[in-house]
């Protein structure tokens, strides 16, 4: 019952019925089994009694799929917290356990689980980690862009306060809102790299190098599109080659961690970063900030991000 009460329909996968971009009946089957897995993975743990027998169903989803089950589990797991008049805890739990190696797309679930959840109740879903809260807000970008296409899209809406983090630093938070909102622009776009290329050329120039990032990211994790075509977007980013490298590497780190290397991965790794997807988790892991910046500068995340696009400009590959 609690599986029928707060799962998603699973018509919020159809393109068609998101009004999305359809490139071919390939990368459509694709981003909508995408969007299928992931109320999978949601109903598995809604219905789950504990996050350990979530994981038993999550672990049967195919490779290239599993990661986005486990976001969509981490998604209920924050739901039920929000929801809960009880203890809670479960995402806490999750994280701790079967979702320890997918952190970062569990992460991102938290960030559709507050733009369904009352603000009053984020507080219900626990405390994150300071160098990752912010994939928090990238998967509340994602979720709205996704769901509220014409006016976080088309009609470029960026939220001017919000109230999370309450630590702040608040001029980050839309930067970090972007980075969703690109990475659901792939799912917008079909796949299409000239689509979603010339949709993000169409924002001020000030937010391109956050979105080229997120749908840079997209393009590596989820796929869609052959050698060629990633080659052309990379080339559309123009001076924003290094943050499509960053967010390539971030995507093969998540990809490794888990396990869930597959072949698109690596086509997205060289033709982004020129190595293979190891290689590019090995950047990330290499530059990661060891602790969270001093209140009020910038977020280690982000300095993060700056170091990992930093070893593709000294290196003469952007």
């Amino acid at each position: 019952m609690r599986r029928k009460l707060i799962t998603p329909n699973a018509s919020a996968a159809s393109l068609e019925v998101r009004g999305f971009h359809r490139k071919n009946a390939d990368a459509q089957e694709l981003l909508e089994t995408i969007g299928r897995t992931f109320l999978a993975g949601y109903a598995y743990a809604a219905e789950a009694r504990t996050p350990a027998e979530a994981e038993r169903d999550l672990e049967g989803v195919p490779v290239r799929f599993r990661g986005f089950a486990y976001e969509g589990a981490a998604m209920a797991m924050a739901v039920m917290d929000g929801l809960s008049v009880g203890r809670g805890g479960r995402f806490a739990r999750f994280v701790e356990g079967p979702g320890r190696d997918h952190v970062y797309m569990a992460y991102v679930g938290a960030g559709w689980a507050m733009a369904r959840l009352p603000r009053f109740r984020w507080s219900r879903i626990g405390t994150f980690d300071p160098l990752l809260q912010w994939l928090v807000l990238d998967g509340y970008g994602f979720h709205q862009a996704y769901f509220h296409t014409r006016r976080y899209v088309h009609e470029q809406y960026r939220p001017d306060r919000f109230p999370w983090p309450s630590g702040g630093p608040g001029w980050y938070v839309p930067r970090a809102i972007d980075q969703g909102i690109g990475r659901a622009m792939w799912f917008v776009g079909g796949a299409d790299a000239k689509v979603v290329a010339d949709m993000i050329d169409r924002f001020p120039e000030a937010r391109h190098a956050d979105l080229y990032s997120g749908a840079g990211l997209a393009a590596t994790y989820a796929g869609g599109a052959g050698e060629e075509e990633l080659a052309e977007f990379l080339r559309r980013s123009g001076t924003h080659r290094p943050q499509v490298a960053q967010a390539c590497v971030f995507a093969a780190e998540a990809r490794v961690r888990a396990g869930l290397v597959v072949p698109h991965t690596g086509v997205a790794t060289e033709v982004f970063c020129g190595m293979t997807p190891e290689q590019a988790a090995q950047v990330s892991r290499d530059v990661r900030p060891d602790g969270p910046a001093p209140e009020g500068e910038t977020p280690a995340y982000e300095v993060w991000r700056q170091r990992v696009a930093a070893q593709f400009l000294s290196a003469g590959r952007c």
